[in-house]
């Protein structure tokens, strides 16, 4: 037990020098198009289900480039430029991109860009989990606290938003709808197309909200132990348990206690798999998958494409699907 936690100690301090790397990413894509209705979208979820509403009467920008998880990132004065000349700015909001307050002062004054919070109407999850990060005061989390009615779980500092909410599809619709509405503000005359499109992609997200309660209710096993905190969405709406190594942000700091803990409940809830993301470190699932004696898997919380991913095509869509068979497989 001594030598376990002196590995995860070592393999923590190690790790927290890999995660200071991993703000610094290649420059977001796209560039302003005049004549076209312009939309700078802050992530990848939010940029894909923006084009397919929108399809060919927008010219969407995403702010994140490929590859590159979004806890840490931090716009460039590129991104406050284009954003200053679009007529729409999506953002997930439930305290993702802490930097939004700043980043929306910081526009020009003659700005006429609508900002949107997506995430608006999805039952939030408060969590006493910590995302490692500063959100500025009274931010779009705050507000987005207030407007949930959630005082009553708020009692000082201490509980904090869960801003993953597109992971689950059932939350997904909901911004969906919310990106529809908000294009159709900025845009009237293409109303009905918006509408169109927003439908079709309400069908394939209900369609999979179905598959998954469909699947997971059939599952013996319902507890699952990842690397950061971002399933509770997830795990709430088709009633599974969560267990994180890291807290909301994946470049959280786990205490060594809290790894020897939940190996040894691996071991007796004879839980087989570890889940890991790719566009993180997988050692300390790695790590603790070996101390427990089991396997690991990709469970994606879809933030972002690799470029592996991209180039296959994948989306929101595949990713969804691939994890639903993944935890079919360690849920046996």
């Amino acid at each position: 037990m001594v030598a376990m936690r002196s590995r995860i100690s070592l393999l923590i301090l190690a790790l927290v020098l890999v995660f200071t790397l991993t703000a610094c990413g290649p420059k977001s894509s796209g560039s302003i198009v005049e004549g076209k209705v312009n939309v700078v979208t802050t992530f990848y979820p939010i940029y894909e289900f923006t084009q397919e509403i929108g399809g060919d009467d927008i010219n969407v920008i995403n702010l994140l480039p490929v590859g590159v998880e979004p806890h840490d990132w931090t716009p460039r004065s590129q991104d406050i430029v284009n954003t200053s000349k679009a007529q729409l700015f999506l953002y997930n909001g439930a305290g993702l991109e802490g930097w939004v307050p700043n980043f929306l002062k910081g526009l020009d004054s003659s700005s006429k860009v609508e900002a949107v919070e997506v995430s608006k109407g999805v039952d939030l999850i408060m969590t006493d989990e910590d995302d490692g990060h500063d959100h500025g005061g009274s931010s779009e989390e705050d507000h987005h606290e207030e407007d949930a009615d959630h005082s009553s779980h708020t009692s000082g500092d201490s509980l904090h938003t869960d801003p993953h909410t597109w992971v689950s599809p059932k939350s997904a619709m909901i911004m969906a709808r919310n990106i529809k509405e908000s294009l159709q503000s900025v845009d009237p005359e293409h109303k009905d197309g918006y509408e169109d499109r927003y439908n079709k992609l309400a069908e394939r997200l209900q369609a999979l909200d179905s598959k998954f309660e469909q699947e997971l209710s059939k599952l013996p096993n319902h507890k699952i132990v990842v690397s950061h905190q971002a399933f509770s969405y997830l795990a709430r709406d088709y009633k599974l348990e969560q267990h994180a190594i890291m807290g909301l942000s994946p470049d959280a700091e786990p205490r060594g206690q809290d790894l020897v803990k939940l190996a040894k409940m691996v071991k007796e809830e004879n839980i087989r798999y570890i889940f890991f993301e790719e566009l993180v470190s997988d050692k300390l699932a790695k790590t603790l998958a070996a101390e427990a004696g089991v396997s690991t898997m990709v469970l994606n919380p879809v933030e972002g494409l690799t470029a592996e991913q991209e180039k296959n095509g994948d989306n929101y869509f595949t990713l969804m699907e691939k994890n639903l068979l993944n935890l079919i497989m360690a849920l046996q």
